[in-house]
């Protein structure tokens, strides 16, 4: 139930939200819409990622993680477009469970992030629902024209690579259930990862200028790189003993008894927000010194070859999954 003082819609805006909006575009949110000025040689690139209780966040997680996850899933997705954020239209659908405190969290997730991401709100609503919260961003951002990178792309011969660390997404969710037994210090990092995911902004410029194709790893490492082998025609061969692990990640590795199994689970869990994309492997050298200059770990996992979807193998052999990774119903 709610704690106290729940106030009305407008309230709220007022209150809350007002604060974070852009002071030109955003209209103060005292109007119906928001007004984005065009910007000469820039395309407009807008994506949308919804999250719902129970479903992408459980129903004891902290509100401002919430907001924070619910901004950095969007973020990095523009990331592996290339392009840079500017600012997000947002849907607020209050459950029971958020009185005046939990609303006033939520916000103050959105306004630390706001500051760290450098984005601004632009306009947006929010609803009271008898079922579970729920929440819904739309980012936008800028990338220079008819450079933005998509799913299509890869060529055979190119480098398949990856960003960061694969697996502490769902490693993240499994130690948040109090499923893991790990050291405190490896099961606060997971946790922190899987209600704050790091988006690799840094990264953006980087994949613009020197990817084939790319998309972010949301779903699972080998489910997403299948929407590149399809977009782009082609297949992609993926070693699975080289999947790059945190530190709680291989601590949690080192524990099982079936290193195949295990990394199974890693690269088709989700929830990574890492960059996963092919490039010309003439690039591969200009693209690790790039992800050294902004420390961002970068890791070869495979190449694309002629063909169709995603060929897994693990030292040499041809391994089959149950399944690539996290799909809706």
């Amino acid at each position: 139930m709610p704690s106290v003082d729940v106030a009305g819609e407008f309230e709220t805006i007022r209150r809350l939200f007002a604060p974070l909006a852009h002071p030109e575009w955003g209209r103060e949110l005292k109007d119906d819409v928001a007004v984005v000025p065009s910007r000469p040689g820039f395309d407009l690139v807008l994506t949308k990622d919804a999250m719902v209780e129970g479903v992408h966040f459980l129903p004891d997680d902290p509100l401002d993680t919430v907001a924070q996850k619910l901004l950095r899933v969007n973020l990095s997705d523009l990331a592996a477009k290339g392009a840079e954020a500017f600012g997000y239209m947002l849907a607020c659908h209050w459950s029971d469970r958020c009185g005046w405190p939990e609303r006033e969290a939520f916000v103050d997730g959105l306004r630390r992030d706001q500051a760290i991401f450098e984005v601004l709100l632009l306009g947006g609503d929010t609803v009271s629902t008898k079922g579970p919260a729920s929440f819904s961003l739309t980012l936008m951002g800028w990338t220079p024209r008819g450079r933005t990178i998509g799913r299509a792309g890869a060529r055979p011969g190119d480098v398949v690579m990856v960003t960061g660390a694969i697996g502490d997404g769902w490693l993240g969710l499994q130690a948040a259930q109090g499923k893991l037994s790990l050291e405190m210090e490896r099961i606060i990092a997971l946790v922190e990862h899987y209600r704050r995911p790091m988006p690799q902004t840094d990264f953006a410029t980087t994949i613009r200028d020197l990817a084939s194709a790319s998309v972010d790893v949301s779903d699972g490492l080998i489910a997403d790189l299948g929407h590149i082998a399809s977009a782009s025609g082609v297949g992609l061969e993926i070693d699975l003993e080289v999947t790059p692990l945190s530190l709680a990640g291989q601590a949690w590795f080192e524990q099982r008894v079936d290193p195949q199994a295990a990394l199974e689970k890693l690269v088709t869990g989700g929830d990574d927000y890492e960059i996963a994309f092919t490039a010309p492997a003439a690039s591969e050298e200009a693209l690790r010194r790039e992800a050294d200059r902004r420390h961002i770990p970068l890791t070869r996992i495979g190449q694309v070859v002629p063909g169709a979807g995603v060929s897994v193998r693990y030292q040499g052999q041809a391994v089959t999954l149950a399944k690539p990774g996290f799909t809706h119903s």
